[in-house]
């Protein structure tokens, strides 16, 4: 599997790729493997200030829906609406055009206590 390194992943299996104050995030490959086929992506709080760990939507399989949680704090400035028409891009691109939100982070530093990609693959190990 496929862990960027120059990401950080929360322990929910969120990534997360800052540029400034500015930040994506999405779900890791191994979140997306776990879940299947992606049919639908929830996210309707866009304009909204949300805490570290604040669920910001909900992602749903052929099987099953899991929330999707806020890795860091910020404002979801956007939400990805490539993935209204086709959701399967969590599936094939989950680190390019599988993005769900874009966000205005509040402190970068918070970005400190995510992990590593070499620390995520431990823990999915």
């Amino acid at each position: 599997m496929n862990f960027p390194k120059e990401l950080k992943y929360s322990k929910d299996h969120e990534w997360l790729r800052i540029d400034g104050d500015i930040g994506y995030i999405g779900i890791t490959e191994f979140a997306q493997r776990e879940l299947g086929d992606i049919v639908f992506v929830d996210v309707d709080t866009e304009g909204e200030k949300l805490e570290k760990e604040e669920v910001f939507g909900s992602i749903e399989a052929v099987k099953t829906v899991s929330d999707l949680f806020m890795p860091i704090s910020g404002e979801v400035i956007e939400v990805n609406t490539k993935l209204d028409e086709s959701p399967e891009l969590v599936n094939s691109d989950p680190y390019g055009d599988g993005w769900i939100v874009k966000i205005r982070i509040n402190s970068v530093s918070e970005s400190n206590e995510l992990l590593s990609n070499s620390d995520y693959e431990q823990l999915i190990a």
